[in-house]
């Protein structure tokens, strides 16, 4: 009878032995990029390590790349660009792969990083008088095209300044970014011109 009992306990828990953790109603799983993959649950993402444990919870201020003609978030260098808006504005920043924020979203747009850095719009806003009649600075806004590295300091200036119509109105869209990294230590930078420019930088 003891047997029995034991027996009958093993067959009930068999199913249950080894499943530390089960998720449910995933709507997208990406494929696995420096040992993490990214899950998808209606808005949300998630990342997940190859035990299949979620290391990274579900959460909606992730931003999606295209890779392969699927859009899905990834960890390049170590960092994933989040975004947050403000007043109707998005910026762009990282984190790391503890979900942590290591670059605060600051930037108008944003690439994913490649050989240690990224390409983003840096914004800048300067004060050019004060109106008088309506009691307010008068402001300019402005970005550049510039590098930065994994830690959020910028390396090199691509191209700009570019001035910009600052509302929620004007910038709909996040600003297209029109450099990109050709080499280590080489970016190409389409002009208004419709040419492209090359800049080397020593290392």
């Amino acid at each position: 009878m003891k047997k029995r009992a034991i027996l009958f306990v093993a067959i009930i828990l068999l199913p249950f032995l080894g499943f530390s953790q089960t998720i449910e109603d995933i709507d997208y799983i990406s494929p696995f990029n420096e040992g993490l993959a990214a899950i998808k649950k209606g808005k949300q993402w998630a990342f997940i390590d190859n035990q299949g444990t979620i290391v990274i919870d579900f959460r909606d201020n992730v931003k999606t790349s295209k890779v392969d003609n699927e859009n899905y978030p990834i960890f390049k260098n170590n960092r994933c660009l989040i975004t947050q808006k403000k007043d109707g504005i998005s910026y762009f920043g990282f984190m790391d792969k503890t979900g942590n924020t290591v670059i605060k979203p600051q930037f108008l747009n944003a690439t994913n990083f490649n050989n240690n850095v990224a390409i983003t719009l840096k914004l800048v806003k300067d004060t050019i008088g004060y109106n008088n009649i309506l009691k307010k600075p008068i402001v300019d806004y402005k970005y550049f095209v510039v590098v930065i590295n994994t830690k959020g300091m910028v390396t090199h200036y691509l191209s700009g300044p570019l001035h910009i119509e600052f509302s929620k109105d004007y910038i709909k869209q996040p600003p297209k970014i029109t450099s990109k990294l050709i080499s280590d230590n080489a970016f190409a930078t389409w002009t208004k011109d419709k040419k492209w420019v090359i800049k080397k930088f020593e290392e």
